[in-house]
C-alpha cells in the first residue's frame, strides 16, 4: 500500500520504518529535513509538504506533537486535506484533546475522507519494536480497514468506540500513569530515607498490593532496574514535558466535562514545577528528583 506518513520524530520515525520493513511504499514529510532524509535513506520517498505526502496516497498516517500541529497539518493551505483524494482514510496517532480530534475528523468527513484517531502507548521502545498499543476511535468499518496496517507497528490494536474515544482512552491512561509515577517516587524515597534497601523495597511492592507498571516495569529509583531511564540518568524514554502536556489535556477535558481530577491536577502542578526547574527534557520518571534533598 502507498502510505503518506507525516511526523517523523522520536515516535513517528520508527513507526514509519516498521511500515517500510513490512513492504509498504511510504511518502514522508516532516518540518525537520534531517528526519525526512533519514527515512529517505531507509527507502521512503520524500515530500515537500503534508499535501504532497497525501497526494496519491492510499492511506495517510500522522504522528504530531500537539493539537495545533494537527490542525495545521490537516487543515492548513499545504495540509493533508489540500492534497488528499476523496475516499482516502486518514489516521492521526498524535496525542491531542478529544475535541480537536472530533473537529478535524468532521472536517475530513466533509471533504470525503473517513478519519480515525489512533494514539499510542508503549514509548519509543515500543515504537522501535513494533509492539505499541493503538487506541482507536472511529467508525467500525474504518477500524477494520486500518487494523492490518496498524499491526505492522503495534501488538495491541483496540477499537475504543466512536471518533475521539481513542484520545479519551489515551489521556485517561496517561493521567493515571503520571499519578502512579509520583506515588512510586514518594514511596521509594520514603522507604530509603527510613533505611530499607531500594531493591528490597521494590521487590516487596512488586509482589504486594502496591504493584503497578511505574514500579515493576519502569521503576524511577536509580539502581533498582536495568534498561530503564533511571539507570541512564533519566535520558531517553517519555519526556517530563510530554507528560505535562498529557496531564494538561486530561485536566482541560475534566473541566469541560465537569469531572473532578484532584490527584491529576496535583500531578500536573508537580510536573509543571519540575519543568520550570529546567528538567522537562528528562524522562518523566525523573520526577523522583523532586523528592531528593538538594546537594
Amino acid at each position: 500500500m502507498k502510505i503518506g506518513f507525516i511526523g517523523l520524530g522520536h515516535m513517528g520515525a520508527p513507526m514509519a520504518r516498521n511500515l517500510l520493513k513490512a513492504g509498504h511504499a511510504l511518502v514522508v514529510f516532516d518540518v525537520v529535513q534531517r528526519n525526512v532524509d533519514a527515512l529517505k535513506a531507509a527507502g521512503a520517498a520524500a515530500a515537500g509538504s503534508a499535501a504532497q505526502a497525501a497526494d496519491q496516497a492510499e492511506l495517510v498516517i500522522t504522528m504530531l506533537p500537539s493539537s495545533p500541529h494537527v490542525k495545521t497539518v490537516y487543515l492548513g493551505d499545504e495540509g493533508v486535506l489540500a492534497g488528499v483524494a476523496r475516499g482516502v482514510t486518514l489516521v492521526d496517532s498524535s496525542t491531542i484533546d478529544p475535541h480537536t480530534a472530533r473537529e478535524v475528523a468532521a472536517r475530513a468527513e466533509q471533504h470525503g475522507n473517513p478519519m480515525a484517531d489512533a494514539p499510542v502507548s508503549g514509548g519509543t521502545g515500543g515504537a522501535e519494536a513494533g509492539t505499541l498499543t493503538f487506541m482507536v476511535g472511529g467508525d467500525a468499518a474504518v477500524f477494520r480497514q486500518i487494523e492490518p496496517i496498524l499491526r505492522h507497528m503495534g501488538r495491541n490494536i483496540v477499537h475504543c468506540g466512536a471518533g475521539g474515544t481513542g484520545q479519551v482512552a489515551k489521556i485517561c491512561n496517561n493521567l493515571l500513569l503520571g499519578i502512579t509515577m509520583i506515588g512510586v517516587s514518594e514511596a521509594m524515597n520514603l522507604g530509603t530515607a527510613l533505611g530499607i534497601d531500594a531493591k528490597v523495597l521494590a521487590g516487596i511492592i512488586n509482589t504486594s498490593s502496591g504493584r503497578c507498571w511505574s514500579s515493576d516495569t519502569y521503576n524511577p529509583y536509580p539502581g533498582v532496574m536495568e534498561n530503564v531511564p533511571a539507570a541512564r540518568g533519566y535520558s531517553g524514554g517519555f519526556g517530563a514535558d510530554l507528560m505535562l502536556k498529557d496531564l494538561g489535556l486530561a485536566v482541560d477535558a475534566a473541566k469541560q466535562s465537569k469531572q473532578p481530577v484532584l490527584l491529576g491536577a496535583a500531578a500536573q502542578q508537580l510536573y509543571q514545577m519540575f519543568s520550570a526547574q529546567g528538567a522537562g527534557g528528562l524522562d518523566f520518571s525523573a520526577i523522583i528528583n523532586l523528592y531528593k534533598p538538594k546537594s
